[in-house]
């Protein structure tokens, strides 16, 4: 029986902690008719079966927490238990379609069976149906979720079920050899990883200017959806030198900046800390149920007013924590938080929950979807929506996901203090169209033009920035 990672047993201690959180993760697949028939969907649960044995497994907490929770298998493991059958109100459109996402995101999931269900949705408008995959945070993060959904689907050409690999595996000479060495390792990873994750906590825990976007949440849910080309941000990001990730990350900026100005609040500097999730999956642990993500805690540049500007503040802000190692510190932290009682690193998650903490504001992630189009018995999926919980008094997450050329950004949130989030969609989508313009409407040396000026004025801002907090006797965030 394999032990929980410590952040694995966190997610379980975090929904433990607070009443309102549900912390399933879900994929929204949108296909043709016809829908299937209960045979037909139990041989496509059953081809994910074969790939995971996770799902077949239940977790086992020890009293008290003295030792970490283990994965168990469930001895009366039952399929029906984990599928559901449910129809749309008409018209069936997309608006039925989000609300009920919404509510499947505050339903929790069953620990006393291994937790992850699948939900037939019926009567959708155009001749479609929807399949909802959700899984515990526990089992699953971002892209593993996606890989869950693929293990249902048919076949890729080269044969190999669309969600399946080989697992790695250490050999005992090369994990003995890492038994030995910790004595010497342990303590200069530790001192490593500190050093470089104090300004991320101390950021964490910092309160920002208080803004409607954090504070206490309800039990409900809202759910919206934005779409974009994954072409033009991809042109986006050529023209200006930048990431796929850096024009998500400004178009989600420009939406708080709006949503903000819609409340009657002011967008100043300093306002919007986020976390920014970072995938530390290998290559050749794609397809493995588990969590294998760290974190950066940027500021969002809502306080930028021109489009080209805030989305090269975005790429800077980002780039400037990625060079620090905060992913790799936190990762590191989370390998050494294994070898600390359960019970103690439990204690640390539900501390953290109970915290008020007001330090973040919103939580965005970029999940890279499947390359290649996918098709469930034949159906071709023709979208695939992200869903991801909220809590920890963070109001509004958004989860970015790609799929063929398009990039669909999925937004929870509060249904009672965030009762506007299609503002945060409509925002996104205008953000990204507004720039595409600014990339196709300037001269290739005019775009490079604005890069150098931009980094040349960030150069010559930091150094007064660092001039005047060592007058001041600080040091520099």
């Amino acid at each position: 029986m394999a032990e929980l990672g410590p952040l694995d047993a966190g997610f379980l201690a975090m929904e433990d902690s607070d009443r309102h959180v549900s912390m399933g993760i879900g994929t929204v697949s949108i296909l043709h008719d016809p829908p299937p028939t209960p045979a037909e969907l139990r041989a496509w649960i059953d081809r994910g079966l074969e790939s995971h044995g996770r799902l077949r497994q239940r977790v086992r907490r020890t009293p008290l927490d003295l030792k970490a929770p283990v994965w168990e298998d469930d001895p009366n493991f039952d399929l029906e238990h984990h599928i559901r059958w449910t129809a749309l109100p008409d018209p069936g459109g997309e608006q039925e379609l989000r609300e009920l996402v919404a509510t499947e995101l505050t339903e929790r999931l069953d620990r006393d069976h291994p937790m992850w269900e699948v939900v037939v949705v019926e009567h959708l408008a155009d001749e479609r149906w929807a399949l909802i995959t959700k899984a515990h945070h526990t089992v699953i993060d971002g892209i593993s979720g996606v890989t869950l959904f693929e293990s249902f689907c048919d076949p890729i050409p080269d044969g190999r079920p669309a969600g399946t690999a080989k697992p790695s595996h250490i050999g005992p000479a090369r994990l003995l050899s890492g038994v030995l060495r910790l004595p010497y390792t342990v303590p200069r990873v530790a001192l490593g990883t500190v050093r470089t994750l104090a300004p991320v906590l101390l950021a964490a825990v910092t309160p920002v200017a208080e803004t409607s976007l954090n504070g206490p949440i309800g039990r409900q849910r809202r759910y919206a959806v934005a779409r974009t080309e994954l072409p033009h941000v991809r042109e986006i990001g050529a023209a200006y030198g930048v990431t796929v990730n850096d024009v998500a990350v400004a178009a989600i900026a420009a939406a708080y900046r709006g949503l903000l100005l819609r409340r009657g609040e002011h967008p100043a500097a300093g306002t919007l800390r986020i976390v920014v999730p970072v995938s530390m999956r290998k290559p050749d642990a794609k397809y493995v149920l588990d969590n294998r993500v760290s974190a950066m805690v940027p500021y969002l540049p809502i306080e930028v007013v021109d489009p080209v500007e805030r989305l090269l503040a975005a790429h800077q802000r980002i780039a400037r924590h990625r060079t620090r190692g905060e992913p790799e510190a936190e990762q590191s932290l989370l390998r050494l938080a294994g070898w600390l009682p359960s019970g103690l690193v439990g204690m640390v998650f539900r501390l953290a929950s109970w915290f008020p903490q007001r330090g973040v504001s919103a939580l965005a992630t970029n999940i890279p979807g499947p390359r290649h189009r996918l098709r469930l018995g034949g159906r071709d999926v023709l979208e695939m929506w992200p869903c991801i919980p909220i809590a920890m008094r963070v109001r509004t997450t958004i989860a970015i996901l790609s799929y063929g050329d398009v990039l669909t950004f999925g937004i929870t949130g509060d249904r009672d203090t965030a009762p506007d989030i299609d503002a945060i969609a409509s925002g996104i989508a205008t953000e990204v169209a507004v720039l595409l313009a600014h990339a196709r409407g300037q001269r290739p040396r005019r775009r490079m033009e604005l890069v150098r000026d931009h980094a040349a004025r960030k150069s010559r801002g930091s150094a007064t920035d660092r001039s005047s907090t060592r007058s001041a006797g600080g040091s520099p965030s």
